[in-house]
């Protein structure tokens, strides 16, 4: 292959395997990544056959990582972060100090010093956001209290990572690594690191906050779309090459707060979009470039440091999130979704690997092993999730083991003083308070009719008491919230938690209390909305469908068509379930739709 066409080649073949194992991932019910990370290997210089061009290679990646650091940033929401701050920005940081220890402790264990060590813990100490994000989806469970709780927790992560990369290189010195250039003093050198981070930011966000919107604005005024998507590209590349000229910071990081500034703008959704496709394909050629870089024979060479490496990954990483979040009192539900979404490393371990070589603090079969960690990690998280399931029915299944395990909630569990508990009579108790519960809630209220509030998110319950609102604290799956909220006196139960098996549960304990309560049931799935009417519940509602219903109405509104709304909404649920191709029947003409 002629050094002219190195570029050509490295791209044909890396998107071509990347692709196909992507996709073969994908059917063995895996997230591409780990398709991602195979085809690196097959073209790296470990394997037989075709060798990817490194430099080429190397730098793709840093595209790479420029334009993942800059979805980071486009993505990040301090809002989310703020709503479950109390226990996330603790969790994240003992999880973190616990899992870097951890490594480091092994690290030191196998012979190695301890400045690697400490870069080899860090490595594994963070989860990767596209993993736990897909995982979340998958389940339902991103609008869950535990799904909130897990996207803050990695929030905290993906800061301190970042917080990481602009100190490692200062640092290094003192960890036994190549010393920055100059020498001179380490609290100097720190000190002068924070001072470029921090005039780096105040140029972002008192002139980046203005210009860049600015920019974008009158880019779009265009009407160019070819424009628009340019003016994103090189604002992501620009400021994270201008931050690494003048002011020494990382590629990463400028990228990074470029998509922070942009987050704050009417644009925002609109750059996201247009962005995707250029960050989703660099992407890839990172993932493919850090596979390349993974030596297999250390599968075979050293099995114990990759088996330790991925029992802290699995086991000691899960462990520590478990206990942090059931000492916040937290139910075993969330403390087992939030350790289970955390169970793996990705991106940011790559990048700090990365980091870690340039540095002289970590060497290439420290890469190796951070490598094999996340590739089996990933791999796993599915079975991971699915023990998760398994315990929690466990755990479920023997009250003393869960009374012991799940701490009580203190006054949280219990009704407000001001709530007249003897005067609720014929009341509705309502299972979560997000997306679907809020507007709920708040059509009971202006309608007077009295209700009860079971969610699993405490400071969501603080913020709700604070206002004035009855509500509970705790996993509503538990017979004994039940009881708190009166629900043998209750008239009508609304489970709007998205999961199907917590879903049930709650279900059978209502019964067992009050057999004559009517209730109603969010799902996600014509099969589970069948079985939950059949076995008594009064409507099990699936989103997909009400969406479609409301369509229909303003459609048949738009056309002047008049129709029983009640027929329409049977016909439509007879309709095959668009992700399983099952219904209850097909579909027949509406009568009367053609009439005027």
């Amino acid at each position: 292959m002629h050094h002219e066409t190195g570029l050509i080649a490295l791209l044909a073949v890396g998107f071509g395997l990347a692709f196909v194992l992507g996709f073969a991932a994908n059917r063995l019910r895996l997230p591409p990544l780990v398709g991602y990370l195979l085809a690196g290997v097959a073209v790296g210089p470990f394997t037989p056959g075709f060798v990817g061009d490194a430099g080429l290679a190397s730098q793709l990646a840093e595209i790479g990582v420029i334009l993942l650091m800059f979805g980071v940033g486009l993505h990040f929401s301090l809002d989310d972060l703020l709503a479950v701050r109390k226990i996330s920005l603790p969790g994240a940081v003992a999880q973190i100090t616990a899992a870097t220890g951890m490594g480091a402790l092994l690290a030191r264990l196998w012979g190695w010093p301890w400045g690697q060590g400490v870069v080899f813990g860090l490595c594994l100490s963070v989860a990767s956001t596209v993993v736990l994000l897909r995982a979340l989806e998958q389940r339902g469970l991103v609008d869950s209290a535990e799904g909130r709780i897990a996207i803050g927790w990695l929030i905290v992560e993906d800061l301190a990572m970042v917080l990481a990369l602009v100190l490692l290189p200062v640092l290094a010195g003192v960890l036994g690594g190549t010393p920055p250039e100059g020498g001179g003093s380490i609290a100097a050198a720190v000190a002068m690191t924070l001072v470029k981070v921090a005039a780096f930011l105040a140029v972002m966000f008192v002139g980046g906050r203005r210009a860049v919107p600015w920019l974008l604005g009158w880019v779009a005024r265009t009407g160019s779309r070819e424009l628009f998507t340019l003016s994103i590209l090189a604002v992501a590349l620009g400021v994270a090459v201008g931050a690494a000229g003048l002011f020494g910071v990382s590629f990463a990081l400028g990228a990074f707060f470029a998509g922070v500034v942009i987050s704050e703008s009417d644009l925002s959704h609109q750059a996201a979009a247009d962005a995707l496709p250029f960050q989703d394909a660099f992407a890839v050629l990172f993932f493919v470039s850090v596979g390349m870089l993974f030596d297999p024979s250390v599968l075979v060479e050293q099995p114990l440091q990759v088996l330790g490496t991925v029992l802290i990954i699995l086991i000691g990483k899960s462990l520590v999130a478990l206990a942090i979040v059931l000492a916040f009192r937290y139910p075993v539900r969330t403390a087992l979704v939030v350790s289970a979404s955390l169970a793996q490393v990705g991106e940011f371990s790559f990048i700090l690997a990365g980091l870690g070589i340039t540095l002289g603090l970590l060497t290439p079969e420290g890469q190796s092993l951070v490598l094999a960690g996340a590739l089996l990690s990933i791999t796993a998280n599915p079975l991971v999730f699915g023990a998760a399931t398994w315990l929690e029915r466990r755990v479920r299944a023997s009250p003393r083991l869960a009374a012991a395990l799940e701490r009580p909630a203190g006054a949280l569990a219990e009704l407000p003083a001001g709530v007249d508990e003897a005067g609720l009579h014929g009341h509705a108790v309502l299972i979560g308070h997000g997306r679907v519960g809020a507007p709920v809630a708040h059509a009971l209220e202006r309608q007077g009719i009295p209700y009860v509030v079971v969610e699993q998110n405490r400071e969501e319950v603080e913020a709700l008491r604070a206002r004035g609102m009855p509500a509970l604290f705790g996993d509503a799956s538990r017979p004994g919230i039940l009881r708190h909220a009166h629900l043998e006196r209750a008239r009508l139960l609304v489970v709007s938690a998205p999961d199907a098996f917590q879903a049930r549960l709650i279900l059978d304990h209502a019964r067992k209390m009050n057999p004559d309560i009517d209730a109603v049931v969010r799902t996600h799935s014509d099969e589970e909305r069948a079985h939950l009417e059949r076995t008594g519940v009064g409507r099990a509602v699936v989103g997909e469908r009400e969406l479609a219903l409301a369509i229909i109405r303003y459609a048949f509104g738009t056309f002047g068509v008049r129709e029983d709304m009640a027929a329409v909404a049977a016909e439509t649920l007879q309709l095959p379930d668009p992700h399983t191709g099952r219904g209850g029947g097909r579909g027949q003409p509406i009568p009367g739709a053609r009439d005027g």
